[in-house]
């Protein structure tokens, strides 16, 4: 029996070990509150986050005093549009966004049209790439804010965020950058790039759940936000409530090392991943690749088998560790809205497998997902009544 295989990391990383071991001492004689300023307990965890701080800022390219830690990119997600769009009230009423952002902006969207702002959702082509004269089209002049994610959860595309911060900032307005899944994975500068506001997650880069960040720009004009959570002004009064020293010291922890190994760790992720596709395809007909292969994170293949259920393949497979979509929306018995925004019907949706490769995996486990993967598509499609391909 092959021991489980973890390809699933677009839904959470396993904390690396020295994260792990930067953190333990915060759960144990370093439990000091970060906002304790009398006592020496106050001051070695307040000086820990300041280091972490100091660590997430320089991977994004920005400033220590520039970053809120908040509980994660959820969070942050809803800090930022919220807090941007009532901040900017007398400026206008209109937001803008893409039909496959993560259900984090969708939902926070909707919950904004539900109280009067304007939202515009705009489509994407098959690739899963903005069309950038639609976005220049949708800039209002009562537009405050565009949301669009660095890279998707599912299907790994990475947008041209160089342009479209040239485009919100030729335009006037503010620009927020979902990279939870992107951030210390590949290259990104919030300067740079025109980011006004960037929302990021611990968890996604092998560092510990329930802690993130909100990079939010003050260089160059400070952007204003309301803040969600009231009750002692922490985090600069953008972000109120005691401080999770050892996850703080964790994210940090994780961005040092990513900041140190991102480029080579990007270039064996990448290598592994086309050793999968590659094995996958050349032994089964009817697989696709969903969204571009040219601009795809390094660890992500999203496939889909034709005449297979997913959900179905997955149970066939239960040692594999996979995903028909986001987790964040795994209670829903709805296709893949992403899979959906991109032109794939409901059966190909239905058919559509996650595979997210990540930092442990090896070339040994790769070859085994490849062909249980095989074999049981395989199996399926021989249970099948109507099998849509055959194998080679």
């Amino acid at each position: 029996m092959h021991p489980p295989v973890y390809l699933d990391h677009h839904a959470t990383t396993p904390v690396d070990p020295r994260v792990l071991e930067a953190m333990l001492p915060y759960f144990g004689p370093r439990f000091g509150n970060a906002a304790s300023r009398s006592h020496r307990f106050g001051w070695e965890a307040e000086k820990a986050v300041e280091q972490a701080r100091r660590r997430v800022a320089e991977l994004a390219g920005a400033e220590p005093g520039e970053i809120v830690f908040t509980s994660g990119a959820t969070e942050s997600v809803n800090l930022a549009l919220k807090g941007a769009m009532e901040a900017n009230r007398r400026r206008g009423d209109h937001l803008v966004t893409v039909a496959t952002e993560h259900k984090a902006v969708l939902d926070t969207a909707r919950r904004l049209e539900r109280e009067d702002w304007r939202v515009t959702v705009l489509g994407c082509g098959a690739d899963g790439l903005l069309d950038l004269d639609a976005l220049r089209g949708a800039i209002l002049p009562e537009t405050i804010l565009v949301s669009l994610m660095h890279a998707n959860n599912e299907i790994g595309v990475i947008q041209p965020i160089d342009a479209i911060g040239e485009i919100c900032r030729r335009g006037g307005v503010l620009f927020h950058c979902d990279a939870a899944q992107s951030f210390g994975k590949i290259p990104l500068h919030v300067v740079e790039q025109n980011i006004d506001l960037l929302s990021v997650s611990a968890h996604k880069l092998y560092g510990p759940k329930g802690t993130g960040g909100l990079y939010v720009r003050r260089k160059g004009g400070q952007v204003s936000l309301v803040c969600q959570m009231e009750g002692g002004g922490h985090e600069s009064g953008l972000r109120s409530g005691t401080l999770n020293v050892p996850g703080i010291v964790g994210f940090g922890e994780a961005c040092r090392i990513a900041g140190r190994e991102m480029v080579e760790e990007a270039a064996r992720l990448s290598g592994l991943r086309d050793r999968l596709r590659a094995r996958i395809e050349g032994a089964l007909e009817g697989v696709r690749v969903n969204g571009s292969l040219a601009r795809r994170l390094p660890g992500n293949l999203n496939l889909s088998f034709n005449g297979v259920d997913a959900e179905a393949l997955l149970m066939s497979i239960p040692e594999i560790a996979l995903s028909t979509g986001s987790a964040c929306s795994s209670a829903s018995v709805e296709p893949s809205h992403v899979l959906r925004a991109i032109g794939l019907s409901q059966q190909q949706a239905r058919g559509s497998v996650r595979f997210g490769l990540g930092r442990f995996n090896t070339a040994e486990e790769i070859d085994y997902a490849a062909d249980r993967t095989v074999e049981a598509v395989r199996r399926l499609r021989s249970l099948s009544p109507v099998t849509a391909a055959t194998d080679n």
